[in-house]
């Protein structure tokens, strides 16, 4: 078992000098996660808008209901038909309760579409703040590299590394922006 830990911790420690060599990788990986839950809490706040419309048309099933058991209370009582009247009057306070419920349940989800919404105004702060340290890192590990090439190494210019390109992470921030913006049309 020694064997394995001494392994583990070596590629461990690998792995966090390769980090700490390349910082622009690791903003990467902490933009696409913040994407990632981006993405995770549109899509809550979409199910969230879904379940507080359905509530709202079960209250209004439910009040168009009481309602109809309420002017057939009326009805009885004014014909004098109580054993018809008393079960009625039972039957609107059950509706009554059920109502109070779902409106308790709406509440509920507005609440949490707020909270929600508040956290993607968050995770999108915090994303764009990555962004930027992104690009900053970017830059400056463009500059370093384009200050170490040589007159014999300029070809390699024209290559460039799709993970530290500025030019790519400034099209990939457009394009999420503009599919975020389309996801928000759509609810």
């Amino acid at each position: 078992m020694n064997i394995f830990e001494n392994f583990s911790q070596f590629l461990e420690t690998q792995l966090e000098e390769f980090l700490r060599n390349n910082p622009h990788l690791e903003l990467q990986a902490f933009l696409e996660q913040l994407r990632e839950q981006e993405k995770e809490t549109l899509r809550l706040i979409i199910e969230l808008e879904k379940q507080k419309k359905y509530l709202e048309n079960n209250i209004l099933t439910v009040a168009q209901d009481i309602q109809r058991w309420h002017r057939r209370i009326a009805k009885a009582i004014a014909v004098g038909r109580l054993d018809l009247a008393e079960p009625a009057q039972q039957r609107e306070a059950t509706l009554l309760r059920q109502g109070n419920q779902l409106w308790g349940q709406m509440q509920g989800a507005k609440q949490q579409i707020i909270k929600t919404k508040e956290l993607l105004r968050q995770i999108q702060k915090r994303k764009q703040e990555v962004q930027n340290q992104v690009t900053q890192t970017q830059v400056a590990y463009a500059k370093e590299n384009y200050s170490n090439i040589g007159w014999n190494q300029e070809i390699n210019s024209y290559f460039y590394n799709k993970a530290t390109d500025p030019l790519e992470a400034e099209f990939q921030k457009w394009e999420l922006d503009d599919e975020l913006n389309r996801l928000k049309e759509d609810f």
